[in-house]
């Protein structure tokens, strides 16, 4: 009999702690804001989160206001929509809200990556040190010399101006993210290839190769982020991972020249911390991906939208050239390619504008923090709510103010010159009178904000700079819309199109 109470027991405890897990008994607390666990034990919303996740934000903001908690695979998320209560989230301290406890888990499950305590420092000051000020100055002239090998390499042997076709959404990732790996990780010795035309010959075939299969664990990326992969997907991603851990092996990338200080500093500081080899290895992963992730996605949205807006591409145009003209530089057939520095790219506003306007439209980030301890959130309507302990609070800056038409009009619609001032200073917004601080946040905020920023917009003005100087640019079919985003990505970065879209070029000159 007492064995069977026993049993009894362990059996009603084992149900009440699953239905807790699922989030059965979940009750909204005072002062809390409002809950929505949708009809599904633990999954909660997340189907329909991840179908659309702007269209379902809408739909729980016009249901429950501006600020409310939803059930999303197993977590508990409040959304606050005010952008005038932004700030009070991301300038809170670590200590009651910490965006590092989702980007651990996520690194964790998408690169294999274990975080050490000292990580986070080390890529903070690395990043200061080589992706700012003089190092940015640096790893742009990298860039510069990736572009040279991938995009201009055969401008100067007299080619005849002929109209080659390409897909758009391809040829602007392939190239920006080739550009991008050999500035950071390195590039062949022309010692080991034989000569220099040789080795470069080599990283662009070794850089076209490491793409090839990066698309395809990007293409996986989302889905394993919310761990949704199917069994054979999952295995795939799972070769995946290995490959780049063998392909960005330590010894392999120690073996190459012109390795930036950005990659040697982080991982001689990872090396002193203790952290093994192989660790080291998925730490170079997740600096692949979050370097080159979106840079190529971003500079076909960006040419796309100049290639669909003439007035837009011949304003951008125009200062590019003028640019060009005061550096005392000239596009002209049979001459080697120009140079384009930092300091030059500092002389774009509109370029600057039109790049703003591109992220406004199609980042569409979630911006994360997890809950440590009961927290006071105050709206700025004066409302006051209580965040919940193991809780997350999260940010859509996308629909909140990047969409929002009281703060930008007609959002939809792509205008070049939307943040900057005629006099070329960056223009400020408002809100119902209130200026805001946060108008397009496709970078974060806060102590999270992305440290690669400067870098990744070095990278993409770069690669447009040099297409609008270099060639002449045109859709192959000038009437086709542009194409719908694929929200399959929304909350992991720039989205992507959802049908090709192809474009000619050829030398100006």
């Amino acid at each position: 009999m007492v064995l069977w109470v026993v049993l009894l027991c362990t059996l009603v405890s084992s149900l009440l702690g699953g239905l807790y897990v699922l989030g059965v008994f979940r009750r909204q607390r005072p002062n809390e804001p409002p809950l929505d666990k949708g009809t599904i034990p633990w999954l909660g919303h997340l189907l329909e989160f991840r179908k659309d996740s702007s269209e379902f934000l809408k739909r729980m903001q016009s249901k429950h206001g501006d600020v409310f908690t939803v059930l999303i695979g197993g977590y508990y998320f409040t959304f606050v929509m005010d952008p005038f209560s932004f700030g009070t989230i991301v300038k809170e301290s670590r200590s009651k809200l910490d965006f590092r406890t989702s980007a651990t888990q996520l690194v964790m499950q998408a690169f294999g990556y274990k975080p050490i305590k000292a990580t986070y420092s080390i890529v903070h000051t690395s990043s200061l040190k080589h992706l700012m000020g003089d190092g940015l100055t640096v790893l742009t002239q990298a860039t510069m010399e990736g572009f040279r090998k991938l995009l201009l390499f055969n401008l100067s042997s007299g080619e005849k101006r002929v109209w080659q076709e390409e897909n758009l959404f391809h040829y602007c990732y392939n190239i920006v993210f080739r550009a991008g790996y050999l500035a950071l990780y390195g590039t062949e010795p022309p010692r080991g290839a034989g000569s220099q035309e040789k080795a470069e010959e080599q990283d662009r075939l070794h850089s076209n190769q490491l793409f090839q299969e990066f698309r395809k664990y990007d293409r996986l990326f989302p889905r394993l982020a919310y761990a949704l992969l199917p069994p054979k997907d999952k295995r795939e991603a799972e070769r995946l991972k290995r490959h780049f851990w063998n392909v960005l092996s330590v010894k392999k990338v120690w073996q190459k020249d012109n390795i930036s200080g950005w990659i040697s500093d982080q991982d001689k500081l990872l090396a002193e911390n203790g952290v093994p080899e192989y660790m080291r290895e998925r730490f170079m992963f997740m600096l692949l991906w979050a370097s080159q992730g979106n840079t190529g996605p971003t500079a076909f949205w960006l040419l796309l939208y100049l290639l669909k807006h003439p007035e837009a591409l011949k304003a951008v145009r125009d200062e590019v050239d003028k640019v060009l003209k005061e550096s005392g530089q000239e596009v002209k057939a049979g001459s080697p390619p120009v140079t384009v520095t930092r300091d030059m790219l500092s002389q774009t506003p509109l370029l600057d504008s039109a790049l703003e306007e591109t992220l406004r439209l199609v980042a569409a980030p979630v911006l994360v923090r997890a809950v440590l301890e009961d927290t006071s959130l105050r709206t700025s309507s004066g409302t006051e709510f209580t965040l919940r302990r193991g809780d997350r609070v999260a940010l859509f800056p996308h629909i909140s103010v990047q969409m929002n038409p009281e703060i930008h009009e007609e959002p939809h619609k792509f205008k070049y010159d939307r943040f900057v001032n005629p006099d070329g200073t960056r223009r400020d917004f408002y809100r119902n009178g209130k200026k805001l601080k946060f108008v397009s946040m496709p970078w974060g905020a806060g102590v999270s904000t992305c440290p690669g920023r400067f870098f990744a917009t070095a990278e993409m003005k770069l690669f447009v700079f040099l297409m609008l100087s270099h060639f002449d640019l045109e859709l192959v079919d000038e009437e086709e819309e542009i194409p719908a985003v694929d929200i399959s990505r929304w909350g992991f970065g720039t989205m992507q199109p959802v049908r090709d879209v192809r474009f000619r070029h050829r030398p100006r000159f």
